[in-house]
């Protein structure tokens, strides 16, 4: 269940109340693609750092180790050892991705396996099964990512799809969470909004899938090739037709300046591989921008990453001995960097909140832009 604590403009606050604990948004879910964060990140450390959500990969997961195995160890929960809130991903975005391995048909996807080559078929019940294995908090129904960019025609017919498909996981969830089996009898379900950058599209297709009474709402097809201020505009047009009422989440985005825009814009959850990806490249998010600590500037810099930083890199870590860490490619530099990304993440969505429920947000958007412009390491 969603309250809406406050809104400030177009921007809201909520708390989405889960089996699993109750998430305060907006939010950002730290990727761990298979049942970890890379870059040597515990579930202890996620819990240091006030991580709220985690988020894991179906299809991934069904690849390696296996969705069985899985449920026979109790469910993603107990296997990583996590008691917060977990979204799996529905194994859409792979059909967008793997795009040389597959086959796109009615009943679902054809695929090649990128590990082994073997052939895989998932479609929308099989999707929610491996979901309702792996017994996350919330499910995301399966639906296809169109290329960016693509005819209208073609994009038209795969929103079609994906409506069917919604379709059919709704009513597969609703199945398996009936069984007495199941591990996760309360596992929710977000549908997907996809049309491109046609807005017309996305608008139709809003009002669809909002008659569906989900459990919550995502924008997908975004982040895939167009521009940001393309993104925008397709936010800003598709958030005012989903249910104000359901959290809204925006799949794949972003930087710290996209999050800050698309807040603007009524939107409560976020992923990003961004904080992750980049620590494990020397590279450090702060507020007056992105630090890259393989430059020389660094080596003699004995001030934390940055002044001021509560995470556990900064309260006792060096530049420069992070920096030697990475020259010398020690595990624990790219760890560092992590953790701190993480951290930087997760305390921005914490001020984002606190300047939304005291409705300041336009304010604090503005002076966090300023900040985060200021410097950017190559």
């Amino acid at each position: 269940m969603y309250r809406l604590i406050q809104q400030d403009g177009h921007a809201k606050s909520g708390e989405f109340e889960t089996v699993h604990g109750t998430i305060q948004t907006p939010v950002f879910m730290n990727v761990g693609t298979v049942a970890a964060i890379k870059g040597a990140v515990s579930t202890i450390d996620l819990n240091n750092i006030e991580t709220q959500v985690q988020l894991s990969n179906t299809y991934h997961l069904h690849v390696r180790t296996g969705d069985q195995i899985i449920k026979k160890m109790g469910g993603l929960h107990k296997f990583m050892v996590w008691d917060k809130p977990i979204l799996t991903d529905s194994g859409g975005f792979q059909v967008f991705s793997l795009a040389k391995l597959r086959k796109i048909q009615e009943e679902g996807v054809y695929f090649n396996s990128h590990i082994d080559g073997r052939k895989i078929f998932m479609g929308p019940e099989e999707s929610m099964q491996i979901q309702s294995n792996l017994a996350s908090t919330i499910a995301m129904a399966f639906d296809e990512c169109p290329p960016h960019p693509a005819e209208k025609a073609y994009i038209q017919n795969s929103v079609d799809r994906t409506t069917r498909w919604l379709i059919r996981s709704k009513k597969e969830m609703d199945r398996l969470n009936n069984l007495h089996d199941t591990t996760n009898k309360n596992q929710m379900l977000f549908g997907i909004n996809q049309g491109g950058t046609y807005e017309d599209v996305r608008i139709e297709h809003a009002k669809v899938i909002s008659e569906m009474d989900l459990d919550g709402y995502a924008i997908g097809g975004l982040a895939v090739g167009e521009s940001h201020d393309e993104m925008y505009r397709i936010i800003e047009e598709t958030v005012p037709y989903l249910p104000l009422s359901k959290p809204v989440y925006l799949m794949g985005v972003g930087t710290p300046a996209n999050i800050l825009e698309a807040v603007d814009r009524g939107v409560d959850f976020f992923d990003c591989v961004y904080p992750s990806r980049n620590g494990r490249h020397g590279h450090a998010y702060t507020g007056l921008g992105k630090m890259n600590l393989y430059n020389a500037k660094y080596e003699l810099d004995d001030k934390p990453i940055e002044e001021g930083c509560s995470c556990p890199t900064c309260q006792t870590y060096s530049r420069a001995y992070i920096r030697h860490l990475l020259k010398a490619k020690e595990l624990l530099g790219m760890r560092l960097l992590v953790l701190h990304n993480l951290y930087f993440y997760n305390h921005m969505m914490k001020e984002i909140r606190e300047a939304i429920r005291s409705k300041r947000y336009k304010q604090y958007k503005k002076q966090k832009l300023e900040g985060l412009m200021q410097y950017n390491d190559k």
